[in-house]
């Protein structure tokens, strides 16, 4: 919870959402496979469960504590991270689905059971800060194998 709240306070150019299932089932798979990044709450393992609302609280007092920085005066954007602008949601998803097509098209993937390979991909890229230019290169590459496998 720390470094990923200090990496939302450090970038102006995120837009985060905490989403927290509930108690008894947490969320289901179809969210978490729409979420960029994963947190997980180190706990005591003699209680290794923490209630919607410590986690909500852990969650955000990290998040504020990030946002003050040490000296309790609000943090400096950084200088690190983006150079170019931000690839917005829908750019990312557009881009999952091209590059899914793709993959079925050189038979990378399986069709009827993708399930494994995307959510592993969309893992792996979420763990960058995609700009819309490196969206449009990863479209293109797969735009491109689209247009070669469908010659032969």
């Amino acid at each position: 919870p720390r470094a990923f709240a200090g990496h939302v306070a450090a970038s102006s150019e995120l837009m985060p959402a905490l989403i927290l299932g509930n108690e008894r089932f947490g969320l289901p798979n179809q969210i978490v496979e729409q979420c960029n990044v994963l947190i997980n709450i180190p706990a005591n393992p003699a209680y290794s469960s923490l209630n919607l609302a410590q986690a909500a609280q852990v969650l955000a007092y990290e998040c504020r504590v990030a946002a003050l920085g040490e000296d309790g005066a609000p943090a400096a954007p950084s200088a690190i991270g983006f150079h170019g602008a931000a690839a917005g949601v829908s750019e990312i998803e557009g881009m999952y689905a091209h590059l899914q097509q793709a993959l079925v098209a050189i038979e990378f993937l399986d069709a009827d059971n993708p399930k494994k390979l995307m959510p592993r991909l969309k893992r792996l890229f979420s763990r960058t800060q995609l700009e819309t230019e490196e969206v449009n290169i990863l479209r293109g590459i797969a735009r491109q194998i689209l247009k070669n496998t469908k010659q032969k």
